[in-house]
């Protein structure tokens, strides 16, 4: 999670995302914002466009990377003031090729950018 700029109240969350089966990222939660969205970033006539991805898929050996200027977790409505090294709690909710929810609970650190 990188440290919010002075005065926002929204954060961005970076990670790799592997499966050993076929999933699908459904949503996620966070004890440190009112909600957690998944992002996708692209450059359009000039302009940063973010968009609300609302399923992403996982595919078995083949990593998802959530990173700047590409997909993303936004925390959106912080809860508290996120500093350099405080640790964020996110539950990621998945269903698998069956249908089956299956809920992951994280923890991220809060790092300045590299």
């Amino acid at each position: 999670v990188r440290p919010p700029a002075p005065g926002a109240e929204v954060a961005a969350a970076y990670m790799t995302l592997e499966a050993t089966e076929p999933a699908t990222l459904r949503s996620a939660t966070s004890t440190a914002a009112k909600t957690v969205e998944v992002h996708s970033m692209s450059m359009k006539n000039g302009i940063m466009e973010m968009r609300e991805v609302k399923a992403l898929e996982l595919t078995p050996g083949t990593p998802v990377k959530l990173e700047p200027g590409n997909l993303h977790l936004m925390l959106i409505d912080l809860k508290r003031k996120l500093r350099e090294g405080d640790r964020v709690k996110v539950t990621l909710y998945f269903t698998d090729h069956k249908g089956a929810r299956i809920a992951k609970k994280i923890t991220i650190p809060v790092k300045p950018a590299p």
